[in-house]
């Protein structure tokens, strides 16, 4: 896919993407095939950081299934304590996700990713360990610092080497290892419980202990598999590099340095705010069910390992509507309806749960918790994709993910209050804190889209063209 050699303008962005115009840019050799390339860069890119997140997100919220086994007895966590300790891990993940990508981009993706998880492996085995609330609160702590960098990091990664069409199948794939963590970490919690006792060990600290190991030896292997940028890469040819570059339109040098002014520019652009508080509005109940799917489901009368074993399902429609969508998003060229989607099955996932209660709506309360799970997870990824397909260039997007992400996962800090021991076991304050947030979040999203699209035909015009009906429409 060529442009032209002396002005490059990118028509068909979505809506708020704004366009450049670039002289004398480098065009997409022609002997490269496109499908090949890509190819090798889904071989080369995505694997490495599907698992990285997946140990990273599962290792975050494996305190879930601690929680229900002998964990706050043993640490004598009364009260909210359970709830503190989950919100500690917020504070330094949001503060220094900006930050973060800022210095990933000077020390290299595959050098400070593989460094934030194998940091982030030795504090969950120091959680393994802990003997008392205030070890705990320190461990969330520092997990919280050790996993700044990796969710937005790689986000950031990812959006420059696809371009948009090929990007939400990419941002899914990516997505889906926080499905997947929530679904194999029921599995995996439902075969330690069994461990309780084995070497002097409780159970809930082999989940600690097992999965802080495994994410070591994850950031090991990501030191030498991670991908860096397509400028970077030495298993590109310069004709690939060019190729990857010319497709993505992304002509910016890696080593470009974020200024203030570069900040101050990020800063006066409403569109910022407007995605991060979407995105925020989504995280609050994928997280809510991350941390207290076990816990909800035990309230429906099942034992430890059967509410391990039923925490599963859930997270595995989950992972096949995201497929779907992401597959149809691509295919259509569109993002808006589907976020859209998954906000009208958590609403209605949240209904089920406010008026069905009790052994004879058993079925259906089950049915509102995979709702309310296929609506967060998919609805997530779009909105992602959607939002850093926008920006354009490195410092943009250094920026903007990181600030929308870190405002975004400030979700965490509402999620973890959502659910409480003096609310349960009907959760009915929690229900409905996530069907005001839902609610909100669809006014947000359609405020987006207006606001982009609003851009976009400003853009068209002042360039003399006419309105792209599908930008307006979608």
């Amino acid at each position: 896919m060529g442009v032209p050699e002396k002005e490059n303008i990118d028509l068909k962005a979505e809506p708020g993407s704004s366009p450049q115009v670039y002289e004398d840019v480098p065009t997409a050799p022609s002997n490269v095939n496109d499908a090949a390339l890509v190819r090798k860069i889904d071989l080369h890119v995505m694997p490495m950081l599907f698992t990285i997140y997946l140990v990273a997100f599962l290792d975050r919220v494996n305190i879930s299934n601690a929680l229900t086994m002998s964990m706050p007895k043993d640490l004598d966590l009364y009260g909210d304590r359970a709830n503190v300790a989950l919100l500690v891990f917020y504070i330094p993940y949001i503060l220094f996700e900006i930050p973060s990508n800022i210095v990933m981009k000077k020390l290299k993706p595959h050098f400070w990713l593989s460094g934030c998880i194998v940091a982030f492996g030795i504090v969950m085995l120091g959680q393994a360990f802990v003997k008392n609330y205030a070890g705990l609160i320190a461990c969330r702590f520092f997990l919280g610092l050790a996993e700044c960098g990796i969710f937005p990091g790689s986000f950031y990664l990812i959006s420059f080497w696809y371009k948009r069409t090929e990007a939400q199948k990419r941002f899914t794939m990516y997505w889906s290892s926080v499905i997947f963590a929530g679904a194999f970490g029921g599995l995996l919690a439902s075969a330690i419980a069994k461990m309780d006792g084995l070497r002097g060990l409780e159970n809930w600290r082999w989940i600690f202990l097992l999965e802080g190991i495994a994410s070591i030896l994850v950031g090991i292997a990501a030191f030498f598999f991670c991908a860096d940028f397509p400028q970077q890469a030495s298993w590109l040819s310069e004709d690939e590099k060019a190729a990857v570059v010319a497709k993505t339109r992304n002509y910016e040098e890696a080593e470009a340095r974020v200024t203030k002014s570069d900040l101050m520019e990020s800063f006066r652009d409403l569109k910022l705010y407007v995605a991060a508080l979407m995105y925020f509005t989504i995280v609050v109940p994928i997280y809510a069910f991350s941390y207290f799917a076990p816990t909800i489901i035990k309230a429906l009368g099942y034992g430890t390992i059967q509410t391990q074993l039923h925490s599963v399902p859930p997270f595995a429609a989950a992972l096949g509507l995201s497929i779907l969508v992401a597959y149809f998003s691509d295919r259509l060229d569109i993002r808006f309806p589907f976020i859209l989607l998954g906000d009208i099955l958590i609403i209605i996932g949240l209904a089920i749960m406010l008026t069905m209660h009790g052994p004879r709506h058993f079925s259906a309360e089950y049915l509102g918790i995979c709702f309310i799970t296929m609506g967060a997870f998919s609805a997530g990824a779009v909105i992602v994709c959607w939002v850093l397909m926008n920006m354009q260039g490195h410092k943009e997007r250094s920026i903007g993910s990181g600030f929308v992400i870190g405002v975004g996962n400030a979700g965490g800090i509402l999620a973890v209050f959502c659910f409480t021991k003096d609310d349960a076991p009907l959760y009915k304050r929690g229900y409905w804190i996530l069907m005001g947030i839902t609610l909100v979040g669809t006014a947000l999203a359609v405020l987006y889209f207006l606001l982009v699209a609003r851009e976009r035909r400003r853009q068209l015009r002042s360039e003399g063209k006419k309105d792209d009906e599908k930008i307006l429409s979608f």
